[in-house]
């Protein structure tokens, strides 16, 4: 199943990454170039360094220019982040290109990478949650809130698993098409951001 393959790289990346825990260091992908556990350990890994500057950005000690720089990392990441869910489906499309949709096939509300960037954000939700249920000198109360937390994401990532699972034997039966639309992200774009075009 991709969903049980997606789950294992993705808690590898997460564990990787939390060996040194610096958002700037660069890593090294254990699988080869162009095989889709490459491509799920990269995409990963993009996931995991910017919900770090995510935590950066909202510290209250830091400067404005400091600010600016975190923003900009993350417009930057975002970007990357949208570059290889598109990677992604294109390996689905290619993979699935001589499957014929039957006369009754139906669209899907996203692409199965898409839903599969949904999974690899669960992989840090679940492991930072689980962080919060094993804190030490806090309160009763709230580490059993954040134990019911977790159990609620657990359970969305064995739904998240199970649709992607699903909508992938759909499409390779042909009762679902395989579609890919671009994000056509414009904001990073000199050609597309007004702001970024009227400085030329």
């Amino acid at each position: 199943m991709v969903s049980e393959l997606c789950n294992r790289i993705f808690e590898q990346v997460v564990i990787d990454y939390h060996i040194h825990n610096d958002i700037g260091k660069p890593y090294k992908n254990p699988y080869a170039e162009g095989e889709l556990e490459s491509l799920l350990y990269a995409k990963c890994w993009i996931d995991t360094a910017q919900w770090h500057m995510e935590d950066e950005i909202r510290n209250p000690a830091i400067t404005p220019a400091e600010v600016v720089q975190w923003k900009r990392r993350i417009d930057g990441s975002n970007q990357d982040r949208t570059d290889i869910v598109e990677v992604i489906d294109d390996y689905f499309f290619t993979k699935y290109k001589n499957t014929q949709p039957k006369a009754s096939a139906r669209f899907n509300t996203e692409s199965p990478a898409w839903a599969i960037d949904r999974l690899s954000i669960l992989a840090l939700k679940i492991y930072h949650m689980r962080e919060q249920t094993e804190r030490v000198n806090v309160d009763e109360a709230l580490l059993a809130k954040n134990k019911q937390k977790l159990a609620i994401l657990l359970q969305q990532q064995t739904d998240l698993s199970l649709a992607i699972d699903e909508l992938l034997h759909d499409i390779e039966k042909g009762d679902k098409y395989m579609k890919v639309y671009r994000q056509m992200k414009m904001y990073n774009d000199p050609e597309l951001n007004p702001v970024l075009y009227n400085k030329k």
